[in-house]
């Protein structure tokens, strides 16, 4: 096992991290920004480096001052977390050389699954139901023309480097095309420094329900049920639960071998994710993979009773899956809220500030995850996420009511959050229904009703 692992991110995350390492026994390095001086993450760890300043790319992002930093802290491994160089397979790359091991899947896995429309392909070649679209990625517009064409209107239009709702828009007809064609090639040229695009068939209202996996380094692969992430705004989750209110036995057990199959067609380790799209009909269609840790496992944590990030750091250390397929059970409910700090009623404009003081609710199968404190000053300059609060109960009603009971208990004083807008959600009467799709929130407007 590792001596010591350096946490390569900050916020929640970075402490999700650093309790998982400690109850394991190992020694964590932190790093931080200049603007994360007074952060959770730097003041907690065990010894902590600062990599630069404020912004993301001059810090979190710099891959040489964190290689530094592990040379500094004498760190034999680095977990990335989420966001940031999570997904990068050249700073994946950079650790192998630096002989620092890079706890998630190879950097090849990370450039194959990365890589939209190679995805695609290798889950056709796995036999893994995939979205009617484009062979690969669209080279022109008037290839984009025929292929829409061919498969119909409305499609989706999206960069094969993609990732956060950045570099995708629907078109409707092939009067819009054209436009809105060079405008997620110019996103995506913007945001991942590849332009390259690919066509998919829109799914008229589809679910988002996702499969977790975790793969060792011996060709051993189990599922761990799904999560439902289809309440989002702009592409962007808000409250994700497990398991899905749609789901069956039947469906489980097919998106979960689907699943499976698509980890070892690309040879992944570590923890990964296959996201779905479920039509109304309970077809189910690939989506992407995210070959990392997300920010909505600890609802899987919840119902399986499977640490993912122990899971991570035991995978990376070269031991082998210590249970089976037969050895997972779902049982009971559990609803994550996404706590921001942002205004719902000014269009969710970012709030950052201080917090003045902060109480947070606690009870039977609660938790909290978070890097917030009274006093804590958020930046503006990194995600808005300052909590996440997830509850379990013995079904998903039970699971509603305890989420009602605990945001009702959230008081955080010095910046506007999306408590409120949470609690609204849970009390429509869709939601409760389980009646709703991806674009659910984007038609209704929670704070009115």
């Amino acid at each position: 096992m590792f001596n010591k692992i350096l946490i390569a991110n900050r916020g929640e995350i970075a402490i999700r991290i650093m309790r998982a390492c400690r109850e394991l026994g190992i020694k964590t390095a932190a790093v931080y920004s200049t603007a994360d001086k007074t952060a959770l993450h730097a003041q907690i760890a065990d010894e902590a480096v600062c990599i630069g300043p404020a912004p993301s790319k001059d810090s979190y992002l710099n891959t040489k001052s964190i290689i530094a930093a592990c040379e500094v802290t004498g760190a034999d491994a680095l977990h990335p977390g989420f966001g940031f160089l999570s997904e990068n397979a050249d700073f994946a790359r950079l650790c192998e050389k630096c002989g620092i091991t890079f706890i998630g899947p190879t950097p090849k896995t990370m450039e194959e699954m990365g890589d939209k429309a190679h995805a695609r392909q290798t889950m056709i070649d796995a036999g893994v139901p995939v979205i009617p679209g484009s062979d690969g990625i669209v080279p022109d517009i008037e290839a984009a023309k025929r292929i829409c064409k061919e498969i119909g209107y409305p499609v989706m239009v999206k960069a094969t480097a993609g990732g956060g709702g950045r570099g995708i828009r629907m078109v409707e007809n092939e009067a819009d095309l054209e436009a809105k064609f060079a405008e997620a090639q110019s996103e995506a040229l913007a945001c991942f420094g590849n332009g390259d695009l690919y066509i998919e068939k829109f799914v008229v209202n589809p679910r988002h329900i996702e499969v977790q996996l975790l793969a060792d380094n011996y060709g051993n692969v189990v599922h761990l049920g799904e999560r439902d992430c289809s309440l989002q705004r702009r592409n962007q989750k808000v409250l994700e639960e497990s398991p899905s209110p749609i789901m069956t036995e039947e469906l489980r057990a097919k998106m979960g071998a689907a699943a499976v199959a698509a980890a070892k067609a690309c040879g992944y380790r570590n923890a990964g994710t296959i996201e779905f799209l479920v039509d109304k009909d309970r077809n189910f269609y690939f989506m992407e993979m995210n070959t990392r840790i997300q920010v909505e496992h600890p609802v899987t944590e919840f119902v399986t009773g499977i640490d993912l990030v122990k899971a991570q750091i035991r995978i990376a250390g070269g031991e082998p899956l210590w249970f089976t397929q037969d050895d997972v059970k779902v049982t009971g409910h559990a609803v994550e809220c996404r706590i921001n700090a942002e205004d719902p009623r000014q269009n969710f404009r970012p709030c950052p500030g201080t917090i003045r003081s902060i109480h947070v609710p606690g009870g039977f199968n609660v938790r909290i995850d978070s890097a917030a404190y009274a006093g804590y000053e958020i930046p503006p300059q990194y995600d808005s996420m300052i909590a996440k609060l997830i509850v379990k109960g013995e079904n998903r009603e039970e699971a509603i009511a305890k989420m009602r009971v605990a945001l009702s208990e959230f008081i955080i004083d010095g910046v506007e959050t999306n408590i409120d807008f949470h609690l609204r959600l849970l009390k429509n009467e869709n939601f409760e229904r389980g009646e709703f799709d991806n674009g659910f929130l984007n038609r209704t407007n929670i704070m009115d009703n």
